[in-house]
């Protein structure tokens, strides 16, 4: 456990100039204490790390110290060829990037590691589009990428609904079952695009100041909880037989799914239960319910219980009319 954090603390201070003892402790979980028992442990094994004092003094390294390679095990090696898995930094232009880095650590890696590349390769790969979707990154992609590694402002031709355009810092980008999204800061406020409906992208001839404070996973998270929130809109009260609550999860989405198995009662003594179901709309409770046939049963709404009886009564009367296949 101490070794892992001692090797975590040289790289950390590697990656960086000058690092305090409330940083290193923060990114190692530890106390400061424990931070300046570390320092002490590397220095005493010949690592040239030292202390400066004063407002902006911390930990560093004397210039131009860095470690090998050769420490990592094969579990760690293997996974560092995972990272990325290839597809995403190829859409977004970095294929050469990638390849370059990729040979440079190869180089520094010792003999007996040398195949972690072939045998992640050989074993992982990651197909992040959706079934029955275009295959194919977004024609713009590269170039918002490219923005967003340079901290540049772009003017954004986007369509929703209609054309527009806007002046946006581009702030990061993320790739969410397939489909690639820009999250950029416009007047102030974040927004998100999506990028396969950008029609064009002008760099501007000026940066932006990055706010340091932006948690782009923090952002997409909360993104992801306020639409989901404001997807589910309305409730529909339901009985489920046991097969039905099993079916549930292939006919709505999974928070409402949930929220049902959250709030189902206890079974009856032929296993239904009684449960409410969180819905985007009464049309799409509609479709959802069809779906599951006589294994679900609307108690409220009214309105939604009469439709699906009608529903269940013109099927009724269109088989029995129809008589057996020929």
């Amino acid at each position: 456990m101490r070794a892992s954090r001692l090797i975590s603390l040289l790289l950390l201070l590697q990656s960086r100039d000058t690092m305090t003892a409330a940083e290193l402790a923060a990114e190692l979980e530890v106390s400061e204490r424990t931070v300046a028992r570390d320092v002490l442990a590397l220095s005493a094994a010949g690592v040239p790390v030292y202390a400066e004092r004063g407002r902006r003094g911390g930990y560093r390294l004397l210039g131009g110290y860095r470690t090998r390679l050769t420490g990592l095990s094969r579990p760690e090696a293997e996974a560092l060829f995972l990272s990325g898995l290839g597809g995403p930094a190829r859409d977004m232009g970095l294929a050469d990037a990638v390849s370059a880095a990729r040979l440079k650590v190869l180089a520094a890696l010792p003999p007996a590691l040398r195949d972690a590349s072939a045998r992640a390769g050989q074993r992982f790969h990651l197909d992040a589009p959706g079934w029955f979707t275009p295959s194919g990154p977004p024609p713009l992609l590269a170039e918002l990428a490219r923005a967003v590694w340079r901290d540049q402002v772009v003017e954004l031709r986007y369509r929703h609904r209609r054309e527009v355009s806007r002046t946006v810092q581009p702030y990061g980008l993320v790739l969410k079952n397939g489909v690639w999204y820009l999250v950029a800061r416009v007047a102030g406020d974040f927004r998100t695009y999506r990028v396969d409906r950008a029609v064009a992208v002008t760099p501007a001839n000026a940066g932006f100041t990055r706010d340091e404070s932006f948690d782009l996973v923090a952002y997409w998270a909360q993104g992801v909880a306020d639409f989901l929130a404001g997807l589910l809109a309305e409730e529909i009260t339901v009985r489920l037989s046991p097969d039905g609550l099993r079916l549930l999860r292939w006919v709505a989405e999974p928070p409402a799914v949930r929220r049902a198995g959250e709030a189902a009662g206890p079974p009856d003594p032929a296993g239904w239960v009684v449960t409410r179901l969180p819905v985007e709309s009464l049309d799409v409770a509609y479709g959802q319910l069809l779906r599951l046939g006589p294994e679900a049963e609307v108690l409220r709404p009214a309105s939604l219980r009469a439709r699906l009886a009608r529903a269940a009564a013109r099927m009724h009367d269109r088989y029995r009319r129809a008589g057996p296949a020929g």
